[in-house]
């Protein structure tokens, strides 16, 4: 026993000391690089709460009990539930990795952890653990797979209470964070031993302690060692709202891109990290079965646009029905935008913000010598691209590789069209 003991203080003095000089390894630079050249993602919030048709968030909204909550999971049977189909669904449409809430903040476990019965394979008659399949299902198809982890919970009673999920009873003179801290580590170790390679974790709830009168410690230092010990190339997120902190590997932005906070959660600066933005399809994260105020597929296609000429990905949120498919509505805008990724990745994959910053009529992004122009709103016959001490040799229609005649002037060059663009995106491709 005691050796047992030596053993893991000697670990979590590694970790410490891992942490406090954290330097990405050659792995994870590698992992930053991959990351940015996916460029589109899509966000699965899926949990117990489903069943309740009102959000991720229903437990706190509506202060259910922290006794009674739990009861949902005796119900929960997505006898629908298809990884694979999930997985070829979500490649089709050009996404090329998958984030899914392991654990949101009500504390329900999607997998079959060992840490609590409360999870889906102890809990629930489906008896199935659904992250191994949707893993299983992503190696097949060669899409990475992200996990979202909540920090924070409105169900157990060793967590720290915070400024949320105060109506859900739990009692206060249990709270032990030691306790909590050391199970979610457990949790977390399951998830990067147990599944294979784990693209990113994506942490969430930091924000729940932060009006503390006296600043919380979440002790992320030591958590964000282990999980780059344990797998070095797994890329590190925290949608905490903030400038990122040591041991972070991306910079997250939530419904709005980055520069912009039109949703009042993103007004901090940006980093030299790549850079995340999260959004939904409609407006909601979790199944909400009043919200079918689905964004249309040009506005989705436009985004991922904006996101790629901000040096962004997109990750674009499905909330899955309780049965376990995907609403039909959130099919449709799949499908619709694979056919455009399908005509237009070349134009966004692989690519990196463009030198020609962001105006009203879009954006650029760049790969190699060519500077692709995306015409997203411009009423116009001409149009100046401002390019500073950039020489073109020739500007083609991207969709049909057919020259367009461009006059050079100070500073840029005003480019010629028979007609305004009306495309969703009308690319114009530039070689520098």
């Amino acid at each position: 026993m005691r050796r047992v003991v030596l053993f893991i203080c000697m670990m979590m003095q590694s970790f410490l000391i891992h942490a406090q000089n954290y330097q990405p390894s050659p792995e994870n630079l590698q992992a930053r690089q991959e990351f940015q050249d996916m460029k589109f993602g899509i966000f699965i919030h899926w949990g117990i709460y489903s069943m309740l048709g009102q959000g991720e968030w229903v437990m706190h909204n509506r202060n259910i009990h922290y006794q009674e909550y739990p009861k949902i999971a005796n119900g929960f049977y997505p006898s629908l539930f298809n990884a694979d189909e999930w997985v070829t669904a979500i490649k089709e449409s050009g996404a090329r990795y998958i984030t899914f809430t392991s654990r949101h903040h009500d504390g329900f476990s999607m997998w079959d952890t060992q840490q609590s019965p409360y999870n889906m394979v102890d809990a629930t008659p489906f008896k199935r653990d659904v992250i191994k399949e949707l893993a299983d299902a992503c190696q097949r198809e060669d899409i990475s797979l992200h996990l979202y982890y909540s920090h924070l919970d409105w169900g157990r009673p060793d967590y720290p209470i915070g400024r949320t999920g105060k109506g859900t009873g739990r009692p206060q003179d249990v709270i032990d964070w030691k306790h909590y801290y050391d199970f979610m580590n457990g949790q977390l170790r399951e998830l990067l031993t147990q599944y294979g390679k784990i693209g990113c974790i994506w942490f969430d709830g930091w924000w729940d302690h932060d009006s503390d009168p006296v600043p919380f410690d979440w002790e992320l230092e030591s958590q964000y060692a282990m999980i780059h010990q344990l797998q070095p190339s797994c890329l590190i997120g925290n949608n905490h709202h903030q400038v990122p902190y040591p041991g972070e590997d991306i910079q997250i932005f939530e419904r709005d891109l980055p520069g912009e906070n039109l949703a009042g959660l993103s007004g901090q600066d940006i980093s030299p990290l790549p850079l995340e933005t999260c959004q939904t399809m409609n407006r909601s994260w979790g199944y909400n079965i009043t919200d079918n105020d689905y964004k249309s597929s040009k506005e989705l296609i436009q985004y991922i646009v904006k996101a790629a000429g901000k040096n962004a990905n997109l990750l674009l949120n499905i909330g899955p029905e309780p049965n376990g498919k995907l609403p039909e509505h959130a099919i449709t805008r799949l499908k619709e935008i694979g056919t455009w990724m399908s005509q237009y990745g070349e134009t966004i994959y692989g690519t990196r913000a463009g030198e020609v910053t962001p105006h009203p009529w879009g954006v650029s992004t760049k790969k190699g010598n060519r500077l692709f122009i995306h015409i997203l709103d411009h009423q116009d016959k001409g149009l100046f691209i401002p390019l500073e001490n950039k020489k073109v040799k020739k500007a083609l229609e991207f969709k049909s590789g057919r020259q367009i005649p461009y006059s050079k002037s100070k500073g840029g060059i005003t480019l010629q069209f028979d007609e305004a663009p009306t495309d969703i995106d009308y690319v114009v491709e530039l070689i520098l």
